[in-house]
């Protein structure tokens, strides 16, 4: 199943007049400005999506910083940026799809098959000498029906043993996985068995994903075989779509723990283990 869709393609499809959803995520940790962003300038047609309040539940201890929404909520919210059942769907973002990832795995969890990524984001578009369009845009309500449960997901309790069968990937900067810095949960340092492996690295110096083959053998110096389950965590579940999507890029299925070290951290029983990681850490990649 195609991940990614390039501008040149998503051109072609807005001109050509084919009907596609475009929803822009622009958020980034410490950034709480991305509507401001989406109001200066976004993709022609595109519907603004409020990560906080539209791909996340409250904060809570128990489940993280961004729990995983009800269905119900995100379903009323795609609704409203106009998705109708059999459309086309392209999300995207300023910060090389860190943030339009968690939409793309929401989606495709929730059963849509045809939703894509645009490969650099806003960047590539301006690069292209696309145009772009200021403003707010207002969708047409659409009718799709969601479901729950397409892609495979983890609790703390799997976690916790994960490492024992596969592998456990950190999307975080290294230096929050080695415990050096932590800016925003309880403890500093990752889950035991762990590997660190940046989000970062799966981009280009454009913030494009790199190759299939690239990602495919970064992921094999992390420890990622087929074969071998994958399940990859983050802060609060947000930056480690990106990763799946990376790996789905590879050819590796791999499981999202949604609550990921913010839940984790925020548990006194659970451990929390800092220096490197056993396979040699991923920011280096």
């Amino acid at each position: 199943m195609q991940t990614l869709m390039d501008v040149a393609s998503l051109k072609e499809r807005l001109d050509s007049g084919r009907r596609t959803v475009l929803l822009d995520v622009r958020w980034a940790l410490g950034d709480p400005h991305g509507r401001e962003h989406y109001m200066r300038e976004h993709l022609p047609g595109a519907v603004f999506v409020d990560l906080p309040s539209e791909l996340a539940g409250p904060a809570d201890p128990a489940r993280g910083r961004h729990p995983l929404p009800p269905l119900q909520h995100f379903q009323a919210s795609v609704r409203a940026w106009g998705v109708r059942t059999g459309d086309t769907v392209v999300a995207y973002d300023d910060s090389g799809n860190m943030a339009a990832a968690r939409l793309w795995w929401m989606l495709r969890n929730a059963g849509l098959a045809d939703v894509y990524l645009l490969d650099g984001g806003l960047a590539a578009w301006r690069a292209a000498g696309y145009g772009t369009e200021s403003g707010e845009r207002q969708a047409e309500p659409g009718d799709i029906v969601l479901s729950d449960g397409a892609l495979p997901v983890i609790d703390a309790g799997r976690a916790a043993t994960w490492a024992e069968q596969g592998v456990l990937l950190d999307a975080r900067a290294g230096e929050r996985f080695r415990g050096e810095i932590e800016p925003v949960d309880p403890r500093a340092g990752h889950i035991p068995g762990a590997v660190s492996a940046p989000t970062g690295g799966n981009l280009d110096d454009d913030g494009r994903f790199l190759p299939p083959e690239q990602l495919a053998a970064r992921f094999a110096r992390l420890g990622v075989r087929p074969g071998v389950p994958t399940a990859v965590y983050c802060g609060s579940g947000v930056t480690a779509a990106h990763e799946i999507a990376a790996l789905a890029i590879a050819g590796f299925p791999a499981a999202l723990y949604p609550g990921s070290f913010s839940e984790w951290s925020n548990n006194p029983s659970n451990e929390v283990v800092t220096g490197p990681a056993p396979y040699g850490d991923g920011a280096a990649d």
